[in-house]
């Protein structure tokens, strides 16, 4: 129902993750048999987990690492890893620079020209190491390095940008001059590797995605803790109500082709409650940043920023200080350390799942949803109550 924000405008109600809890059934279930298997673009996964790609969160060795532990990481080629032989240098400014001096630094070192070379030696890296080599660029790079990317054996290219669509339109003009849109579907076709697409809200525009070709969509818009696009553009959806809409696309596009396409919800989650919220309301995968950005192995030397902090023209992004919690392998399988469910986020959604009664991600994402506000106060409560020293 459209509720009216005022004369000439109404508004359809959305959901973020913390104004909804998940409805244990008639049944639950041991966590070990609780089976979180996913796949994209013939790549099985036992973890439905993907370290973004941002600078402060994936390199060569975190690619490997979370591949190695079931999981997924991908690689950003427009980053400092693709610009700099020894990016090492560079990521120690980034974390020792103040806050003044953060953005104009972040324009400076990422003006530096990408390297094919250095694209073509990351890759490499990754793969030589055993890890899957998953990577991302704006629609841009996608076009100037992508082919670049597969005959270097990237398994795995996302094209990734604030928003993604199928009708873009561009400046550059044909003979006749008309405006030449950013053709993803003819993309998709010619690149040799699956082709992941995003990002995006809706119910169309996902299934204008699915047409175009997409292996897999990702879902979000500004909604991570180092992204400020909803802020500087005014531009998104709460996730709850995002994933749900495109979720929905997903399952319409399989009973019309027969073809399923996985739904990945990218940004805004933290916790291992975030993920189990995130699944139940139709997503098959989850996109996490700033709680990778808090491991030992991550490049970030406990910072985390976002991808579009370097823009020469409006920065959409921040540094935010996340610390180190603890290693990749407590993150994501544990043992947990920390009790705010950030540590086990594999442990976190095999135990609801196991309350839950839900066997498999399938079974997950029809469990009942209720809207319930209230925990959004009960969330600020426990908060205050822990700075006064009151505990529990």
């Amino acid at each position: 129902m459209d509720i009216q924000i005022g004369r000439g405008k109404t508004a359809r109600r959305a959901y973020g993750f913390d104004e909804i809890a998940l409805v244990p059934g008639a049944r639950t279930l041991d966590p070990k048999l609780a089976d979180t298997r996913w796949s994209i673009g013939g790549i099985d996964r036992e973890i439905p987990i993907i370290a973004s790609a941002m600078d402060s969160v994936v390199d060569v060795g975190m690619a490997v690492q979370l591949s190695k532990l079931g999981a997924l990481g991908v690689l950003n080629l427009e980053g400092v890893q693709t610009r700099y032989a020894d990016p090492h240098p560079v990521l120690d400014r980034i974390a020792s620079v103040g806050a003044t001096e953060f953005v104009p630094l972040m324009q400076e070192l990422y003006s530096q020209p990408i390297k094919p070379e250095l694209i073509e030696k990351r890759i490499g890296e990754i793969k030589q190491q055993g890890g899957i080599a998953a990577v991302s660029g704006t629609p841009v790079a996608a076009m100037k390095y992508g082919q670049i990317a597969a005959k270097a054996g990237a398994e795995l290219f996302l094209i990734q940008a604030t928003v993604v669509s199928t009708a873009h339109l561009s400046p550059d003009t044909d003979p006749s001059g008309a405006s030449v849109p950013l053709d993803l579907a003819k993309f998709c076709e010619e690149m040799p590797i699956p082709v992941v697409l995003g990002n995006c809200v809706t119910y169309d525009v996902t299934m204008n995605l699915l047409k175009a070709g997409a292996a897999g969509i990702m879902v979000g818009i500004g909604p991570g803790a180092a992204c400020t696009s909803r802020g500087v553009l005014g531009v998104g959806v709460p996730q709850a109500t995002a994933v749900a809409d495109c979720a929905a696309a997903r399952d319409d596009f399989y009973h019309q082709t027969g073809t399923y396409i996985p739904v990945i919800a990218d940004g805004g989650l933290i916790t291992g409650g975030d993920i189990c919220k995130c699944i139940a309301c139709g997503a098959d995968a989850v996109m996490i940043g700033s709680p990778f950005a808090r491991a030992q192995e991550a490049p970030g030397r406990g910072f985390h920023w976002g991808m579009a902090t370097p823009s020469p023209i409006l920065p959409r992004g921040t540094r935010i200080r996340v610390g180190t919690t603890g290693t990749l392998k407590q993150i994501l399988r544990g043992p947990a350390q920390l009790d705010d469910g950030t540590h086990n986020l594999l442990g976190a959604l095999q135990t609801s799942m196991g309350t839950l009664g839900a066997k498999d991600i399938k079974e997950m994402q029809q469990v009942e949803v209720v809207i319930a506000p209230s925990l959004l106060t009960e969330g600020k409560v426990y908060q205050k109550a822990q700075q006064l020293g009151m505990g529990k």
